[in-house]
């Protein structure tokens, strides 16, 4: 589905909205205590190791692969390349993630500055990366025709996509080609070029469609929520977005979850690692959830799974959008478990329906490096390094606050272009619809059509699923709040 643009004229005319906008990003910063710059120390050593290169380690020399990265447009900081082949009645998935590791010094400048900072956060007007740009979208980046030590997963599929072998190694590669999922997705429905008769991407499409099919028939959950972003176009005009995820996007991410299903398993076997973990839906949330979707006229025939009935609705649709709203309460208490000689007593991720650990987005997230660094050493039969096994029980305090600061960070983002881009418009009237109440139908989450916009709305008797129009009553940019009432 192409991107819905909605472009605000700033009422009165002579409001400043991008200066407003850019005071606020500032303050939400100082408020969450964003980095604004890497300490001196830390470019030093980015700049010194992209000069020298990357440690010295025994690598396979993987370059003959033609490995293709598949990312959002304008992306630098590249951690996967991939390349889908036939094996036998089954397939070869080969998965390359950069080897951080390589490129930092164990409690160096890099590494300690990257454990304060934990991920890579992103606003409207840049991105707050979690390594110096030397090495994340340069050096240790899978940018086209460089060569780039890496993890190589090679996980062997049978006709159903699941795995019936699993390896990976340290590794060089050379990725061939970079592409936008716009533009692997025009491939993909052309048939034309590397998606053309069994090449890489005709079979990304043929393994993701059978791991999402596993990943129902497992009991996981997606849902399939549009994304609100917030764009600035080149003539300085700040947008909201409302955009759907393209089926590449999903076909992708399933090659991810597989790696991180399988890393879980290398880990738990040698009972020592990290995991992410989610606990299972309980019955009671899901029997609740169910009798919300019967209420609103949403179709859940007897003993379909959450996942199988949430993947087939629309969030077009008022109703079947109120549903995948309240769908989001089956998916709370998410944390990671860190273990070293006994196993988690509770390892599995329940939107998943699986173990799983993150390993594939290492430049952009800290427990990643250290993840992977496990996997190499079960794979290869060693112990792993002193530093990574000291590094173990601290991941999840540190992972925990860094998901918490992003979160507050891209919520903070988004609440206030909207309270930016509205204020002045108070009394307006707009058309939306309702996608959760509480307060006995007083209270109510709004989301708008057009402005792309999810607020609060006070009223009586409100109802979840249903169409409403609404008075703009107050738009705060530096409370970063925006509250309607009924019509």
């Amino acid at each position: 589905m192409p991107r819905r643009h909605v472009r605000l004229v700033p009422r009165p005319a002579e409001r400043d909205v991008d200066a407003a906008v850019r005071r606020g990003l500032a303050a939400l910063r100082a408020e969450l205590e964003v980095p604004v710059a890497f300490p001196t120390a830390v470019l030093a050593e980015a700049r010194q190791r992209a000069t020298q290169g990357p440690r010295p380690a025994e690598r396979v020399d993987a370059r003959e692969l033609p490995l293709v990265t598949i990312d959002p447009p304008g992306s630098m900081d590249l951690d996967q390349a991939l390349h889908v082949e036939r094996h036998g009645s089954g397939y070869l998935v080969r998965y390359a993630i950069a080897d951080v590791a390589a490129w930092l010094e164990p409690r160096g400048a890099i590494d300690d500055e990257a454990r304060g900072r934990v991920t890579t956060l992103y606003a409207p007007d840049g991105r707050t990366p979690l390594h110096p740009p030397e090495l994340s979208e340069a050096a240790a980046s899978l940018l086209p025709g460089q060569d780039v030590p890496v993890a190589l997963w090679e996980v062997e599929l049978d006709d159903a996509g699941e795995p019936r072998h699993v390896a990976v190694r340290r590794a060089t590669v050379r990725s061939t080609a970079r592409l936008t999922y716009d533009e692997a997705q025009q491939a993909i429905d052309a048939g034309a070029g590397l998606a053309a008769d069994d090449g890489p991407l005709a079979l990304l499409r043929e393994v993701g469609e059978l791991r999402l099919a596993a990943e129902r028939a497992r009991g996981g959950i997606t849902l399939p929520m549009p994304e609100q972003e917030v764009e600035l176009g080149d003539d300085g005009t700040w947008r909201l977005v409302s955009r759907r995820t393209l089926p590449v996007e999903e076909w992708n991410a399933q090659i991810s979850l597989l790696t991180g299903m399988c890393a879980a398993e290398l880990m738990l076997d040698a009972r020592i690692g990290v995991l992410r973990t989610l606990p299972a839906s309980r019955p009671e949330d899901v029997a609740r959830l169910r009798r919300t979707a019967v209420a609103l006229g949403v179709d859940w025939p007897d003993g379909r799974q959450p996942g199988e009935v949430l993947a087939g609705l629309d969030a077009a649709d008022p109703r079947q959008a109120a549903v995948l709203t309240d769908a989001t309460t089956l998916l709370r208490g998410a944390a990671y478990a860190a273990f070293d000689g006994e196993r988690p007593a509770e390892p599995g991720h329940g939107a998943i329906a699986a173990p799983y650990a993150h390993v594939t987005a290492p430049l952009r997230r800290l427990v990643d490096r250290f993840a992977t660094q496990v996997c190499l050493a079960v794979a290869a039969d060693t112990e792993p390094d002193a530093w990574v096994r000291e590094a173990l029980p601290e991941l999840p305090d540190l992972m925990t606050a860094g998901d918490r600061r992003a979160s507050a960070y891209e919520r903070g983002c988004l609440d206030l272009v909207e309270a930016a881009l509205l204020a002045g418009r108070e009394g307006e009237v707009f058309e939306g619809m309702v996608v959760d109440v509480s307060g006995g139908g007083t209270k109510g989450v709004l989301q708008l059509a057009d402005p792309v916009v999810h607020a609060r709305v006070a009223g009586e008797g409100l109802a979840a699923g249903t169409r409403v129009r609404v008075r703009l009553v107050d738009a705060d940019v530096e409370k970063r709040s925006v509250t309607f009432e009924e019509a």
